[in-house]
This record gives structure tokens, C-alpha cells and sequence, in this order.
């Protein structure tokens, strides 16, 4: 869950290091595919499209946390929230090899239904897991690293890092890392007792 808030941060941060080599590149694009350079309203349009719509995949998201946590239990739906993750990142990793700013487009949308599900999960996954003492201090884990995850961001989009023209798809798809280490660590956890007993009627699992 700490990799997932973790991915979060990470993943709305790093879009702006590389906003003047995805504009441009969104501009190379359109050249190649219709002979003209798009207008400057154009490019803001498809720029604003970039950054907003990891929001509307995170209230995407966020409305499915519910329903999954419940269906599938807290674990299984975080390990679910990291196949959009990989997903993501890929496309926006692949999108300037195959000539698409939608595939950036679609990649933030789905890195945003990871975020929405996962931000929400995690604080519900770590307050039922940790023990009575330290429930306050575990709950606090989702937005300490999802800070971390926006200040690694920030460092990556450095230009002595990944923030240079020829290497802004491998920053764009560095939250891959994070939500494959989520992905295999994950089944190693145990399930919320809560999930066990309430939802599953399963009292000796809870135990």
C-alpha cells in the first residue's frame, strides 16, 4: 500500500519536468499526420487533456475502491490497482516509439484509476492490519508517501536525471517500478482481519 500512495505522488509530479518535450512532441506529431503545425489553442487543449485527466481516472477509481475492497478484500484489490499501473506506464513509455501523444492521453487516465482506488485502499488496508497502538501512525503512511512519491518525482524530472528531451518516456514510465514492487510483495501480506471476518464470515482467518 506505502508503494501505491508512493506511485500516486510519483505520478503527478513527474508530468511537469517534461512539459516543453511533450508539447513539442505533440506538435511534431500533428505535423507528420495532417502537414500542419496545430494552433496554439490546440496545444494548450491537448496539454490541459494530459494533466487533467489523471484526475477523472482517480474519481474513476476512487468510485470503484468501495466495491473491490469489499469484493475481492483490501490486498487482492490493491493488487488489482497495479495492473492499470503497469498498463499506464507502459503506454506512455511506448507512446513516442509509436508516434501517439493519445496513448500519453490514455496512459494518464489509467495511472489515474490506480491512483483514485489505491490512495483509498491503503488507508483502509493499513488501519484494519496495524495493531491498536499504531493504527494512528500507520494511517498517516498514505500521505507521507505519497509526498515522498512527489518529491522523487521532482528529483527524476531533473535534467542531470530523466527531465532531458530523449529520456522524458522512460520518466513517464518510472511509475512501473513502484507498482511491480507492489505487485510482488503484495501476496507475501496478510488479508484485513476485518475483510476475514465481516465480509468473508471466516472467524479462524480473522484469528
Amino acid at each position: 500500500g506505502i508503494t501505491g500512495t508512493f506511485h500516486y505522488g510519483l505520478q503527478v509530479s513527474i508530468i511537469n519536468s517534461p512539459a516543453e518535450y511533450i508539447q513539442s512532441f505533440i506538435r511534431e506529431t500533428w505535423l507528420k499526420r495532417y502537414g500542419s503545425s496545430p494552433s496554439a489553442e490546440m496545444l494548450t487543449l491537448m496539454w490541459s487533456l494530459i494533466v487533467s485527466i489523471y484526475s477523472i481516472g482517480g474519481l474513476l477509481g476512487s468510485s470503484c475502491a468501495g466495491y473491490l475492497s469489499v469484493r475481492f478484500g483490501r490486498k487482492k484489490a490493491m493488487m488489482i490497482g497495479n495492473i492499470p499501473a503497469v498498463l499506464g506506464a507502459a503506454l506512455m513509455g511506448l507512446s513516442r516509439l509509436c508516434g501517439s501523444f493519445e496513448m500519453i492521453v490514455a496512459g494518464r487516465f489509467i495511472s489515474g484509476i490506480c491512483g483514485g482506488l489505491v490512495q483509498n485502499v491503503h488507508i483502509m488496508y493499513a488501519g484494519e492490519c496495524a495493531p491498536q497502538k499504531l493504527r494512528g501512525l500507520i494511517a498517516i503512511t498514505a500521505s507521507t508517501f505519497s509526498a515522498v512519491g512527489r518529491f522523487v518525482g521532482f528529483a527524476l524530472g531533473l535534467k542531470e536525471v530523466l527531465g532531458v528531451e530523449a529520456l522524458w518516456p522512460i520518466l513517464l514510465a518510472a511509475n512501473t517500478v513502484p507498482a511491480l514492487f507492489q505487485l510482488l510483495t503484495l501476496p507475501f501480506f496478510p488479508d484485513s482481519p476485518r475483510y476475514l471476518l465481516i465480509d468473508q464470515k471466516d472467524k479462524e482467518a480473522c484469528i
